[in-house]
């Protein structure tokens, strides 16, 4: 049906102060029952009808379902998607014009979930594509209006989300968005809890299943492999798991997620993303997450790998490795805040590994199935900070345990930005248990990395009683000779030197590094390159125009309207 202009607006004006009266909205979301055909709407006082751009679907019944037009933005209701009410059927996001953002007030949940092999089978969900596809395009906005909803791609389900470098995708809360709006700031900078945040789950290989052969020998199998993701309670339950490394849950380029980590039903704190079984055909590149309350990402074994990520004020990992996850990071900065954010690496071979006996650990790993990521080009800036100050534990630098076997190459450690606490442990590089092991036998393996941190190493020796930071040093790594304060660019400490720019976010070639007053004896650059970590000056600048916080004109600002810089410029 089409409704009048008058009755829209009489409609519009009950539920949004100023809806069809002109100007930016300050919604206060309520819910709404979206279940008629808004075909039709208008965010105008005069005559014309305009056709209504929200994303819309035909239910079971065959009845359109669309969200309602107000002003610029696009309003779901719970009737129209959420927790216990997923979207099954495929549809489409668009880009909103003069800055329109589409506003949920509940979860959104793609696909529905499975727990059973036969429950999966009667709906013909075997593996991605199989199930409803989203697609969000270029320059796009989703908002989320409660820190209990986020947002969840189910296994067999796709997430299409391709943004571009001039139009990114931005998933983050109503709160930002308003305050974006507002004369003068009214969300911190570095706020965290505002939703919940991202879980997208596949039907990759996850240890935490039982799994017969091998994956070397191509016969790895499970089966009734349905592990709880994040958030998994009620109605807000979702499963990952299957032994298809090569799954697709879809695609995401030049994508922002913001002010993430609220709990949901089941008391979890979301991450940015979680990454739950995700496979390799999955394609991620460009991916930023900004200020969360958890991990940055998160990898819940699967295969799925990352080019060009960015963590900005993550308060516990930046990056997290469980459950066997097999994929590549290439190209990585991490940004800790001044005064808080944990590991910039948190990795583990095992999932449940404490529970484990020697011979079930060592089982796992005959099977191939123990976390066996690369990370290629990682620049990690952390932050000194202490017990006092830290959400979660002290800033520091890679943590290796529980049975990974990890490579990382031409990458750069550093916390010489500030000025250390004696009283906490912010390391460099510390590797526990198993993966000690590992380090000896050569399956861990660190090449080309510099590491500037007062703290360089923690943890025991390798089980042949050599030391972490002798088992670095010796494949061509090097622990610079780092005091409390120092900062490695050449405007202040000249003995250590290997970054530059404004911001100072850039690795200076290795030909002209000065690490303790001289060149460095780092090993070549694996790739062939000629600088390590994940930028130069003399290379495209792959964070340039889409990312947040980072670069002047793309930050966060003060009541005066000005740019907050980072913290060491």
């Amino acid at each position: 049906m089409k409704l009048s202009v008058k009755a829209v607006c009489a409609i519009l004006s009950m539920l949004y102060l100023g809806a069809c009266g002109g100007g930016d909205i300050n919604i206060d979301p309520v819910t709404q029952d979206n279940s008629v055909d808004n075909s039709t709407s208008s965010n105008s006082s005069g005559g014309d009808t305009i056709v209504n751009p929200c994303g819309s679907y035909n239910n079971s019944g065959g009845q359109l379902i669309q969200g309602v037009f107000v002003n610029t933005d696009c309003i779901y209701a719970p009737s129209f998607v959420d927790a216990g009410n997923e979207l099954t059927v495929d549809m489409t996001i668009p880009v909103l014009s003069d800055g329109g953002v589409h506003i949920f007030e509940g979860s959104l949940f793609v696909g529905e979930t499975f727990d059973t092999d036969a429950d999966l089978a009667a709906a013909g969900i075997a593996g991605g594509g199989d199930g409803p596809v989203l697609t969000v395009e270029a320059g796009a906005t989703l908002a989320f209006t409660s820190s209990r909803d986020f947002l969840v791609v189910n296994r067999g389900s796709q997430l299409f989300a391709v943004g571009s470098a001039v139009n990114p995708i931005t998933f983050t809360s109503l709160s930002d968005v308003q305050s974006s709006r507002s004369a003068s700031p009214t969300l911190a900078f570095d706020a965290v809890q505002q939703w919940g945040g991202m879980v997208i789950n596949g039907f990759g290989i996850t240890n935490k299943c039982q799994y017969t052969g091998t994956l070397a020998g191509g016969d790895l199998a499970t089966t009734d492999c349905h592990v709880d993701a994040e958030g998994a309670a009620g109605l807000d339950e979702s499963q990952y798991g299957g032994d298809n490394n090569a799954d697709s849950s879809g695609r995401l380029e030049f994508v922002r997620v913001k002010h993430t980590g609220a709990q949901v039903a089941n008391g979890d704190e979301l991450n940015g993303i979680s990454f739950g079984g995700v496979g390799s055909n999955t394609i991620v590149s460009n991916l930023q997450v900004y200020s969360t309350f958890d991990d940055g990402i998160e990898m819940f074994g699967g295969a799925v790998s990352f080019t060009n990520y960015v963590a900005l004020y993550v308060r516990d990992d930046a990056i997290d490795i469980d459950e066997g996850w097999a994929g590549t990071i290439t190209n990585a900065l991490v940004i800790q805040s001044e005064t808080d954010g944990n590991h910039c690496i948190e990795a583990d071979g095992i999932g449940s590994f404490s529970s484990l006996t020697v011979t079930q650990v060592e089982a796992v790993i005959e099977q191939g199935i123990n976390s066996r990521p690369t990370i290629n080009n990682l620049t990690c800036i952390s932050s000194p900070n202490s017990v006092a100050t830290a959400t979660h534990d002290p800033g520091a630098g890679w943590r290796f345990r529980e049975g990974i076997f990890a490579t990382v190459n031409d990458s750069l450690m550093v916390s010489a930005f500030g000025a250390d606490d004696p009283d906490s442990s912010n390391y460099c590089l510390r590797i526990d248990n198993r993966s000690q092991q590992a380090a000896q036998d050569g399956d861990l393996s660190l090449n080309s990395v510099l590491f500037a941190c007062v703290d360089r190493t923690k943890g025991n020796r390798l089980p042949n009683g050599t030391s972490v930071e002798a088992f670095a040093e010796s494949t061509g790594n090097q622990f610079a000779t780092t005091v409390s304060g120092d900062n490695p660019t050449a405007l202040s400490n000249t003995s250590l030197v290997f970054l530059e720019g404004s911001p100072s976010i850039y690795s200076i070639d290795i030909a002209t590094m000065v690490v303790d007053d001289l060149a460095p004896t780092l090993s070549a650059s694996t790739n062939g390159g000629n600088f390590i970590g994940a930028l130069s000056l003399s290379e495209e600048d792959w964070t340039a125009t889409w990312t947040y916080g980072i670069h002047p004109g793309l930050r966060a600002v003060d009541t005066d309207g000005d740019d907050l810089p980072l913290w060491f410029e």
